[in-house]
C-alpha cells in the first residue's frame, strides 16, 4: 500500500472516530437531561388516578405523553445550556491548549450540539407539542372504545388476524385521530397564510416565499418565539426577584445588633410604672 493511500486511510479513521465521539457525548448529555427532566415534571406534576393501573389505555397513553414532554424539556434546557457550555469549553480549551484529555471540547462538537438543539428545537415546537396535546384529549375515531370500562360493560374483542392486543388498538385509535387533527389544523394554517399572502400579494415571488417553509419560515419562528421568551424573562425577573425578597424579608429575624440596651431598660422601666399605677 503506497504511503499516499496509509495516510488517506489515517484520516478517513480519525474522522470515523471523531464522529463516534460526538455522537456518544451528544448521547450521554442529552440522556442525563432527560432524566434531569423526568425528574422535574414527575416532581411537579398531578397525580392521577389510572397512573397506578399499568393495563390501562388511559395510563398508557399518560405515559407516552410524558415522554414527549419530558424530550421537549429536555431539549428546551440543552438549548438554555448551550451557550454557556459553548463559552466554558471555549476557556478550557484557551486554558490548556495542549492537554490531551480535553481535546474533544472542540468546534466541531459545539456545532454538531448546536445544529441538533436547533432541529429538535423546531420539531418539539411544531410537532412534539401539539401531538402531545391532542393525543391526550383524543378518544379514538366513532367505533373505537377503551379497554378499561365500567364494569357492566365487556372489553373490547381484539381484531381476527391483528397481532395488536386491544390496549395497541386503543392506542393506535388514539395516534391516527391524532394525526388527523394535525394534518387537518397543518392546512388550516397552510391555507390561512396562503391566503393572507394572496391578499397582501399576488405574484410569483410571494407564492415561491410560500415553498421556503423549512429554509425561512420555521427559524423565522424559532426566533421570534426566543424573542418572546427573553422579553418575557425580562418582564418577569424584577417582579420575581421583589418577591423573593419580600418573602425573604418577612421569614428571616432581623438581627439587633444596632439596638441601644438602655433605651430599651428605661422603657421597659416606664412600661412597668405605668402598670404599678394603674393597680
Amino acid at each position: 500500500m503506497a504511503p499516499l493511500e496509509q495516510d488517506v486511510l489515517a484520516v478517513r479513521e480519525q474522522l470515523f472516530h471523531e464522529r463516534v465521539r460526538e455522537c456518544i457525548i451528544c448521547a450521554l448529555l442529552f440522556a442525563s437531561l432527560y432524566i434531569l427532566c423526568h425528574f422535574i415534571i414527575t416532581h411537579f406534576k398531578k397525580h392521577t388516578d389510572f397512573t397506578a393501573v399499568h393495563d390501562d389505555e388511559d395510563a398508557a397513553v399518560n405515559r407516552i405523553a410524558l415522554g414527549l414532554c419530558t424530550f421537549t424539556l429536555a431539549v428546551a434546557l440543552g438549548a438554555v445550556l448551550l451557550l454557556p457550555f459553548s463559552i466554558i469549553s471555549n476557556e478550557v480549551l484557551l486554558s490548556f491548549p495542549q492537554n490531551y484529555y480535553i481535546q474533544w471540547l472542540n468546534g466541531s462538537l459545539v456545532h454538531g450540539l448546536w445544529n441538533l438543539v436547533f432541529l429538535f428545537s423546531n420539531l418539539s415546537l411544531v410537532f412534539l407539542m401539539p401531538f402531545a396535546y391532542f393525543f391526550t384529549e383524543s378518544e379514538g375515531f366513532a367505533g373505537s372504545k377503551k379497554v378499561s370500562g365500567p364494569a357492566d360493560v365487556p372489553p373490547v374483542p381484539s381484531i381476527p388476524g391483528s397481532p395488536l392486543t386491544p390496549l395497541l388498538q386503543g392506542i393506535m385509535a388514539r395516534v391516527y385521530e391524532t394525526s388527523v387533527v394535525l394534518l387537518l389544523l397543518t392546512l388550516l394554517v397552510l391555507g390561512m397564510v396562503w391566503v393572507a399572502s394572496a391578499i397582501v400579494g399576488n405574484d410569483a415571488a410571494s407564492r415561491q416565499s410560500l415553498y421556503d417553509l423549512w429554509e425561512y419560515y420555521l427559524p423565522y419562528l424559532y426566533s421570534c418565539i426566543s424573542l418572546f421568551g427573553v422579553l418575557l424573562l425580562l418582564l418577569c425577573t424584577p417582579f420575581g426577584l421583589s418577591t423573593m425578597f419580600t418573602v425573604t424579608g418577612k421569614l428571616l429575624v432581623k438581627p439587633r445588633l444596632l439596638e441601644d440596651l438602655d433605651e430599651q431598660l428605661s422603657c421597659t422601666r416606664f412600661e412597668e410604672a405605668a402598670v404599678s399605677r394603674r393597680i
